[in-house]
C-alpha cells in the first residue's frame, strides 16, 4: 500500500492504549547512553518483567509521549518512495529492526550509530527501543469492536529519544528515617524529544510506506536526524508554515491588509477547528489553495489578491499541499506594537478596532467592566 497519508487521531490513540504493562507484548526495552560530545557512554537491555511494576509502567510512558501532540505539527508522517520500500538502506535497516524484534545486534547498533553521528543536541540523551506485536481487534462497519476476532497483526518499533539533564542538590524529606536530608545532584531523564513509530498505523494496519515522526517542538523538526534515518524531505515544520503563510498574506493584500481582514481570516479558520472538533470526526482537518482563497474572497480580498495568493501558496507550498489550520493561526488573537502587546481570547475579537483619531493610530479594546492595573481593579470615569 503506498499513499500520501495522514495523521488520523483515533487510531494513533488505539497504538497509544497498548503502552501498558498489562496491554502491550513489549518485553524489553533496548536504549544506549549518549552524551554531549556525541559519545555513547554504554548500551542496554532491559527486561520489562524483572522490572518493577512502578518503574516498568514509566517506562512505557516515556516511550508513548513519542505518539502525542498535534497531528500535522508534532506528529508528521514520512513517505518513503517505492524505490526506497524496493531497495534502500535506510528502509531496509528499519524493516530489519522490526522484523528481528530488536534482537539483530549489527542493526541495532547501526541504527544508534546514525542517530549519533548526525543528531545534534546541547545536552546528554538517552536512545530507547521498543518492539510491540498488536493483534488488531475487528471493527464491524457499525464500529463495534470484537476484542476476540483479530483482523491482523501490526509489528511495530517506536523510537523515543529522551533528554538526560542534571537535577541540582536540594533538601529533601526521607521517609526512612523520617529526616531531612540533602538529595545529591543526579541524572534524570526527561520527557521525550524526538521519536518515531515504524510502519504507520493507518487504516488500522501497516504501512510500510509511512513512518509517524514526532518532534516535541514543532519548531525543532532535527532535519538532520530525519535525512540521515529516514533519506526523504519531511513536511515544512508547523511554526515555519505559520510564518510562511503569514508573509503570503501581508504579500498578497498589500496596502489593503487591515487589522479587520486579518482578524476575519483568524475567525474563518479557528471557525473551522472548533467545528471539526465538535464533529468527533478521527480524519485530520486540512485546508487547500482553493479552499484559502474562498476564505480570503469572504474576508473582503479582491479578486486580483486571491488569484496572487493562490499562486504563490503555490510556489511557497506546493500546488497540491494541504495545511493543518491548527498550524496557521493562534487560539487567541494577538496584537503587537513595540512597546504593547494585547492577546484576546477567543470569541472576544469584536471588544478590539482600530480607529485614526486626529491623524492618530490606535488600537481601542472595550472595557466595561473587569478592568485590573497589576492586580488592583481600576475605574475608568467618563470626561
Amino acid at each position: 500500500m503506498k499513499g500520501d497519508t495522514l495523521v488520523n487521531e483515533k487510531e494513533i490513540a488505539e497504538i497509544r492504549r497498548r503502552f501498558r504493562p498489562e496491554k502491550s507484548n513489549i518485553t524489553r526495552v533496548r536504549g544506549c547512553y549518549v552524551n554531549d560530545k556525541k559519545e555513547m557512554i554504554s548500551q542496554f537491555s532491559q527486561s520489562l518483567a524483572l522490572t518493577d511494576a512502578e518503574e516498568a509502567e514509566q517506562i512505557l510512558g516515556c516511550l508513548k509521549r513519542a505518539l502525542s501532540g498535534i497531528p500535522g505539527k508534532n506528529l508528521i508522517d514520512i513517505t518513503f518512495s517505492t524505490q526506497q520500500v524496493v531497495d534502500s538502506d535506510e528502509h531496509r535497516l528499519l524493516m530489519t529492526l522490526r522484523d528481528s524484534s530488536l534482537e539483530d545486534e549489527e542493526a541495532v547498533s547501526e541504527f544508534y550509530r546514525r542517530v549519533i553521528d548526525a543528531l545534534s543536541l546541547d545536552s546528554h540523551y538517552m536512545i530507547l527501543l521498543a518492539h510491540d506485536t498488536y493483534d488488531v481487534p475487528y471493527r464491524s462497519r457499525d464500529g463495534e469492536k470484537q476484542e476476540d476476532a483479530s483482523s491482523e497483526v501490526f509489528s511495530y518499533i517506536l523510537c523515543s529519544i529522551c533528554p538526560v539533564k542534571m537535577t541540582k542538590p536540594a533538601l529533601s524529606y526521607f521517609a526512612s528515617d523520617n529526616l531531612l536530608h540533602n538529595r545529591t545532584a543526579d541524572w534524570i531523564l526527561s520527557p521525550p524529544q524526538l521519536g518515531f513509530l515504524f510502519p504507520a498505523f493507518d487504516d488500522r494496519c501497516a504501512n510500510l510506506y509511512n513512518a509517524l515522526y514526532y518532534s516535541r517542538d514543532p519548531a525543532e523538526s532535527h532535519e538532520e536526524l530525519t535525512s540521515a534515518l529516514f533519506r526523504c524531505e519531511i513536511p515544512m515544520p508547523a511554526q515555519e508554515q505559520k510564518e510562511s503563510f503569514d508573509a503570503l498574506l501581508e504579500t498578497t493584500l498589500r496596502d489593503d491588509c487591515s487589522f479587520e481582514i486579518v482578524q476575519a481570516v483568524h475567525e474563518q479558520l479557528n471557525g473551522m477547528i472548533q467545528e471539526h472538533k465538535e464533529s468527533k470526526n478521527p480524519e485530520p482537518l486540512t485546508i487547500s489553495a482553493t479552499g484559502m482563497k474562498h476564505i480570503l474572497e469572504n474576508c473582503g480580498a479582491t479578486g486580483e489578491q486571491t488569484e496572487t495568493f493562490t499562486q504563490q501558496y503555490e510556489e511557497v507550498f506546493g500546488a497540491d499541499t494541504e495545511l493543518s489550520p491548527r498550524n496557521l493561526v493562534e487560539k487567541k488573537l494577538e496584537l503587537k506594537t513595540p512597546d504593547v502587546t494585547i492577546q484576546v481570547k477567543p470569541g472576544g475579537e469584536d471588544l478590539v478596532e482600530t480607529r485614526v483619531i486626529n491623524g492618530i493610530k490606535y488600537i481601542l479594546i472595550r472595557a466595561d467592566s473587569g478592568v485590573t492595573v497589576n492586580g488592583v481593579d481600576v475605574r475608568i470615569k467618563a470626561d
